[in-house]
């Protein structure tokens, strides 16, 4: 009973992602939705020549509340993601830091996540319409914010996977990852270069940005149910050394 009751215990935290990215998926299509029932209007936030919405062109209007309860529970979730995912390398769930870059990569990660995360609840509060130059200031925040956390991550699931290049699934979390941020990344490009000159284009840019980073925050729910049946400390760096001292010859000498 004990052992099927610490394999099930991951389920406690596992959710955070799923509920994270059901959430910002959720309000996304809610809000595409809303527009196309409502007859596509012009926002008064839209340019003249504009057809395609932002997203924050429709935030700004009835859907605030639920745009700005959306940008709050995401933000939480995508940190605490983060948060979760270093203590279990930390408390040995999941494969090791073995060296003081990784655990700097994974702090700059969280860090970058809380930089990204309060970006995105600020430009929720501080609509386009009421708000714009603030807005565009806390949309770059956001972007800036979530891209330097992917990157730090993905530099540090390298490093890991330099490590424990024998493990399948950490090495599928870290293709996952950097195929998804860099494409997430390289549109992020396209959408700044686009967003003021050819709007509706960048319009596009952004929502198809936006439904990706769902898949995103989809692969820390990857990543944390690998603790799955792990009891603390099984992966710890210090117990992997051990063994793998012994698997070659290079035992402690009494």
């Amino acid at each position: 009973m004990a052992i099927f009751s610490h394999q099930r215990h991951h389920w406690a935290y596992v959710w955070i992602p799923i509920v994270g990215a059901f959430i910002w998926f959720g309000t996304l299509w809610a809000m595409l939705i809303t527009w196309l029932a409502t007859g596509r209007p012009h926002y008064v936030s839209m340019a003249s020549n504009q057809h395609v919405p932002f997203i924050s062109d429709i935030a700004a209007d009835i859907l605030k509340p639920l745009f700005i309860t959306s940008c709050t529970i995401t933000a939480i979730s995508f940190i605490l993601d983060l948060v979760l995912e270093r203590y279990l390398r930390h408390s040995g769930r999941l494969m090791p830091n073995m060296r003081t870059r990784e655990r700097v990569f994974s702090s700059l990660a969280i860090l970058g996540s809380v930089i990204g995360g309060a970006g995105l609840i600020l430009l929720s509060i501080f609509d386009t319409r009421r708000h714009k130059t603030l807005h565009d200031s806390f949309l770059l925040v956001f972007i800036v914010g979530v891209a330097l956390s992917a990157i730090f991550t993905v530099i540090e699931f390298r490093w890991i996977h330099k490590d424990f290049h024998y493990a399948p699934r950490l090495k599928r979390s870290y293709w996952m990852k950097s195929i998804i941020a860099g494409i997430l990344i390289i549109l992020a490009i396209a959408f700044a270069g686009t967003e003021f000159k050819v709007v509706n284009v960048g319009g596009v840019f952004e929502w198809i940005i936006a439904m990706g980073f769902t898949f995103y925050l989809l692969t820390f729910y990857y990543d944390l149910r690998q603790s799955k049946g792990v009891h603390k400390g099984e992966l710890s760096a210090d117990r992997l050394n051990n063994n793998n001292s012994r698997r070659y010859g290079m035992g402690q000498v009494a």
